[in-house]
């Protein structure tokens, strides 16, 4: 019986030429389950979100970005000059190694460097090329530059979110940009096993192709309200709008303050005698106007029942008090959780969702782990992010670079390798 391997994608080898968040989460999610990624970085400084926090400590340290340490487990680093000619070299050899190449150029910036797609193609026909950039390798916009703000509000929902009487915000965090890593993995393993088994294909056959990831059209079809307002968009023709206070969604249904945090409580209109219930069934509620289903979009009747029965009830409670109360009444509800919150959270904790790593700079840390679980070839870490041109030495030496070519490349400046890394 043939066993599985230890991880779902082991075997699979990818070049890696991304940078900052979109592109690193693509090759993060290849590399955490099997893949031998080698990541190449710039000199004299790598990765750009090296420099970005947090830090530990808030000591800022290109070894210790947590974002970086996060976006680059199980990888291996490696650090290249691709402007100078030495370096061509080392590229045909990897293109010729990998499986799959990962970019996050702006177009036209890896064909200057001599890694585009027609090049590596011709050296490896059956590679998987994947290129991720703010606006796509073609179209009016292609060389526009962007950031996660541009591409939520050009996506399509900004709109709509934040206070109803105050411009619009964004959403916290580089969740676009995340969201687009995801979409570039999916797309790259789909290209990869569509290379693999195309129909007539013999065993040791394959056949490659570029993958053109748009981050402002992972957006525009993207799980955060955008894909069902464009769908409702086009059937009504109108455009939902953020609701004004005290508006026709009905109550309580909305993030409450806690006596040490805040609740979110879904217990609106059909589920309004259950938010009763879960207030002690209070007289004053019982009374047919609050039964009457037109109350729940009465704006009046809110402000009286969160000022006077509801905001007293919950200031009085922690979170948890207030969150066990909701669910023996069985009223949808949740608490929002602070990343103080998330590390100690049974569920979480139980479920092996934190793991830790040592790294040999930023030292014991805890890292959000899998994303999801394969019982026959699970998540591991099986490394931290690597140092600058860690790895520079060892992947030279597979690929066939004796110690006098890796000193010619060190003397000409074309790489960086760390001797302590290695």
């Amino acid at each position: 019986m043939t066993s599985m391997p230890e991880g779902a994608l082991t075997g699979l080898k990818v070049l890696d030429f991304t940078h900052y968040v979109a592109g690193p989460y693509c090759t993060k999610l290849l590399a955490d389950y099997g893949a031998d990624v080698i990541k190449v970085e710039r000199l004299p400084d790598g990765d750009g979100s090296r420099r970005m926090g947090p830090y530990p400590g808030d000591e800022p340290h290109p070894e210790k970005s947590a974002q970086f340490l996060h976006l680059n487990t199980n990888k291996r680093g490696i650090v290249v000059d691709l402007k100078r000619r030495e370096a061509a070299g080392i590229v045909d050899r990897l293109a010729l190694w990998a499986d799959i190449v990962v970019e996050s150029y702006r177009p036209g910036v890896a064909d200057r460097l001599g890694i585009g797609y027609e090049r590596l193609s011709g050296i490896n026909p059956a590679i998987i090329y994947t290129s991720i950039s703010n606006f796509g390798q073609t179209g009016p916009y292609r060389d526009y530059h962007g950031s996660e703000i541009v591409f939520y509000g050009m996506g399509g929902e900004m709109h709509s979110t934040g206070l109803a009487d105050r411009e619009p915000l964004k959403l916290g965090g580089n969740v676009g940009l995340y969201q687009a890593g995801a979409v570039a993995a999916v797309a790259t393993m789909g290209a990869a096993l569509a290379g693999s088994f195309w129909p007539g294909a013999d065993a040791d056959e394959a056949i490659g192709q570029h993958i053109d990831v748009s981050i402002l059209e992972t957006q525009l079809g993207s799980v955060d309200r955008r894909q069902s307002a464009l769908l409702a968009y086009q059937y009504t023709g109108e455009l939902s709008h953020r609701p004004a206070s005290g508006g026709s969604g009905g109550y309580p249904n909305a993030v409450y303050p806690c006596s040490d945090g805040y609740l979110q409580i879904n217990g609106s209109r059909m589920y309004f005698p259950r938010a009763v219930a879960m207030l002690g069934n209070p007289p004053e509620l019982s009374t047919d106007r609050w039964k009457d289903p037109s109350s729940q979009g009465n704006a009046e009747m809110q402000e009286e029942f969160e000022a006077e029965h509801f905001l007293p009830w919950i200031l009085e409670r922690t979170k948890a008090e207030a969150w066990s109360a909701a669910q023996e009444n069985r009223v949808l509800s949740g608490p929002i959780n602070t990343m103080a919150d998330l590390d100690v959270d049974p569920s979480f904790n139980a479920r092996g969702v934190f793991a830790e790593g040592d790294h040999p700079m930023a030292g014991k840390m805890r890292y959000p782990g899998r994303p999801f679980i394969m019982n026959g070839s699970p998540w591991r870490l099986r490394r931290t992010a690597p140092l600058l041109g860690q790895h520079t030495v060892e992947v030279l030496h597979e690929l066939g670079f004796s110690d006098t070519e890796i000193g010619g490349f060190r003397n000409a400046g074309a790489i960086l390798d760390n001797i302590e890394g290695d």
